[in-house]
């Protein structure tokens, strides 16, 4: 399955020259989320040709406005283009109130229904299918603001071909073969299910992480994460700043990757002091080498190890 994100916007708070803010569109097999909708999300989706329509989920991290400011005016396109499918927004419950009251002011009358899912305040599984599934976690800001987990599901054993030619296997004694089960043949043989089967890639996650300051206890979610986006608005000259902000430096969030035990980590959400981010990927890393620079319009696949 394909597994990939793109960066619609990196900046903090306000839109620079050559960034817009926070947005992201993660696809995965053949669905399509957008994760928070800045100010110019949907003129971001047109510039990097994502396929506006095929996105039926909207995740919001919190309600300050470089995450959300986007949002009325990609629902109200989404209208004057006819659509069709429910669209899905997990977030705050006080988004709906705020939609709502811009929706009616406007006097618009969608043509397609709105779905909101209020974000619990603890860890928790809020969207799932077959194959992947998206957590919730609460992150530390100065409003409830909640990260993502974008995972696959554990994916079953395949029967190796070979095993399958030589032996009478029935489709239910497969699908006990592909759960981990050994075979008994007919003749009282044992095949052991390491010797007759595959083991399956190893599922990829994406966590997502946008404004929060420094705190160990965001370990546990991202544990083992193939990527890891976590904002760092700030260098470390600035720490005390970030922390009356909420916010995180680049060094900060390289050892939150590091403890994490991330395979890789992408920063981003930086503050627009910087035109510069050198500085910034220099001090992440020294922690955590394997870091990269958010840009706008970057496209990053994500591949096991």
């Amino acid at each position: 399955m394909s597994f990939s994100i793109t960066v619609l916007g990196s900046s903090a708070s306000i839109p620079t020259s050559t960034r817009n803010p926070s947005g992201m569109v993660v696809k995965l097999n053949n669905d399509y989320y957008l994760v928070d909708c800045g100010e110019g999300t949907q003129m971001q989706l047109r510039r990097y040709n994502i396929k506006m329509q095929r996105i039926n989920h909207i995740f919001i991290s919190h309600l300050h406005g470089d995450h959300f400011f986007g949002l009325i005016g990609l629902i109200s396109s989404f209208h004057l283009m006819g659509r069709k499918d429910p669209l899905h927004i997990y977030s705050d419950a006080k988004l709906r109130e705020i939609i709502e009251l811009q929706l009616l002011a406007s006097q618009t009358y969608l043509v397609y229904s709105l779905i909101f899912h209020p974000l619990p305040t603890y860890p928790e599984v809020i969207y799932e299918n077959e194959h992947q599934f998206v957590k919730s976690f609460p992150l530390d800001h100065r409003i409830p603001t909640r990260g993502f987990l974008f995972a696959e599901k554990p994916r079953l054993r395949k029967v190796r071909k070979a095993f399958l030619s030589k032996e009478d296997v029935s489709i239910e004694q497969i699908k006990l073969i592909k759960a981990g089960a050994d075979y008994i043949s007919n003749s009282g043989k044992v095949f052991e299910n390491s010797s007759i089967t595959i083991e399956p890639a190893k599922p990829r996650s994406f966590a997502y992480c946008s404004d929060t300051k420094y705190n160990e206890t965001l370990i546990e979610h991202l544990q083992n994460a193939t990527l890891l986006y976590h904002e760092a608005s700030f260098s470390n000259d600035m720490a005390l700043v970030a922390d009356e902000k909420f916010h995180s430096t680049a060094q900060q969030a390289a050892s939150i990757a590091q403890k994490s035990n991330v395979d890789q980590l992408l920063i981003g959400h930086f503050s627009a002091r910087y035109k510069n981010t050198d500085e910034l990927l220099r001090e992440a890393c020294a922690v955590f080498p394997n870091t990269l620079i958010a840009e706008d319009g970057m496209v990053l696949g994500i591949f096991s190890k």
